[in-house]
């Protein structure tokens, strides 16, 4: 190859490495919008609301992002805490079921 052929195919591969995490990033706020636009709904808050929606969407939206912290980050975190207190606990089964179910809901 060329030395000119060279910067371009490195100039793009460069810029693809730069552009992935946005690309990642963007289907999980696109289910915190859908999941808060399902919620406006069913509170009545339909397209037609404007700035009452509007509002309630910017409200919801930072309200998952600082749950999400609150609660020790991931959900992969939120699971390993859950799965250890359990394993502490030494439940077994349903019992363990239960827990598991209200720890990582909670």
């Amino acid at each position: 190859m060329t030395k000119p052929a060279c910067i371009v195919v490195v100039s793009l591969f460069v810029s693809g490495l730069c552009f992935t995490p946005f690309a990642i990033a963007a289907p999980e706020q696109q289910n915190k919008m859908a999941a808060c636009s399902a919620q406006a709904n069913e509170k009545g808050l339909g397209e037609e609301k404007g700035d009452e929606r509007k509002a309630f969407l910017k409200e919801c939206m930072s309200a998952k992002q600082a749950k999400a912290v609150k609660a020790g980050g991931t959900q992969q975190n939120k699971m390993k805490t859950c799965n250890k207190e359990a394993r502490t606990k030494g439940l077994k089964g349903d019992e363990r079921k239960t827990f598991m179910s209200t720890c990582l809901s909670s």
